[in-house]
């Protein structure tokens, strides 16, 4: 029985390891996260589904997350600039865009977009040869931010998706090694499944090259030049009020002349906006979620993410019923 006492000590004292604790932005991170940890750990979610990380406002239990987390995974202040000050210290930050190879897609928003009367519409004006109509009201957060010279929705380029998902792994693996295998035998889980999924996405997109189509964001850059499916233009409009007169006089213009397809609008836009855009016109409504606030995360979110993406913009561009 005493032979058996220090072996008994000995157990009590040696603790199970402690998980690593991951904190992602938005759900298209969680989403490529989730693929990379299973098995090996868990990431929640900071903002809730389909929130606008441009304006978030982080309570007190959030706060606490932030700073208790092991890794905080951000597109960076281009996105979230709520978190820049939080995270300027703190050694779990991983800032996405900084690491992210630059691609040739870069743009920013004409000016007219942000810096004009807050009552009172505005013509149409033109941004690399795409048509944008905007109109901004004080009641409308939803536009209230400036993408600067890159566009930060990084996670819609299938490549940035992998270079996320390389940035994690390689991360984790600092983090928590004695998974560090896991998570690499998992990332290339991710890249094999990335090449299968991109594959069929742009087999599903092919048809639909060439159909003309508006969006209510201009968020899907990145999206749009790997599947070679250029928007004719974009409105900034609030997704809680019709545009006023002239606005949509000006997009009802926009939407005929262009014989556009289809308006793309999103999850939180209401049915009386968007109908009040399409109304008159030969345009049908499509709606896309950028944001993955309807996907399930999982190891295999960011693919039915992608999926669901080209299945909606298919959907309406050839007419589907």
């Amino acid at each position: 029985m005493k032979a058996l006492l220090p072996l008994a000590l000995s157990l009590l004292l040696i603790s199970p390891a402690r998980a690593v604790e991951i904190v992602t932005t938005i759900k298209p991170l969680q989403l490529i996260a989730d693929a990379i940890t299973d098995g090996a750990a868990n990431s929640e979610l900071l903002l809730p589904p389909g929130t606008s990380p441009h304006d978030y406002a982080l309570k007190p239990s959030d706060l606490r997350r932030v700073n208790n987390a092991d890794l905080v995974i951000w597109v960076g202040p281009e996105l979230e600039g709520f978190l820049a000050p939080l995270l300027e210290s703190h050694p779990g930050s991983l800032a996405l865009m900084a690491r992210i190879e630059a691609e040739p897609h870069n743009h920013q928003e004409p000016a007219d977009a942000h810096d004009h009367d807050h009552d009172h519409d505005h013509d149409h004006d033109h941004d690399n040869g795409k048509i944008v109509i905007a109109h901004q009201e004080t009641a409308d957060p939803h536009h209230d931010h400036d993408h600067g010279a890159r566009d930060p929705h990084i996670w819609l380029d299938p490549h940035h998706g992998r270079q996320i998902a390389i940035l994690i792994a390689a991360r984790l693996a600092e983090l928590d090694a004695a998974n560090a295998d896991r998570y690499q035998q998992n990332l290339a889980r991710f890249e094999a499944e990335l090449r299968r999924t991109n594959a069929e996405v742009e087999a599903r997109l092919a048809p639909a090259r060439g159909k003309g189509y508006f969006v209510f964001h201009d968020a899907y850059g990145y999206w749009e030049e790997h599947y070679r499916l250029p928007s004719l233009g974009y409105f900034t409009v609030n997704p809680e009020r019709a545009p006023g007169a002239r606005t949509l006089s000006l997009i009802h213009q926009a939407l005929k002349d262009a014989r556009a397809e289809c308006v793309f609008a999103e999850p939180q836009f209401r049915p009386a906006v968007i109908e009040a855009v399409r109304r008159g016109t030969q345009a049908r409504i499509g709606v896309l979620d950028p944001l993955a606030a309807r996907v399930e995360s999982g190891p295999q979110g960011y693919f039915v993410f992608m999926r669901q993406m080209a299945d909606a913009m298919a959907a309406c561009l050839l007419n589907e019923s």
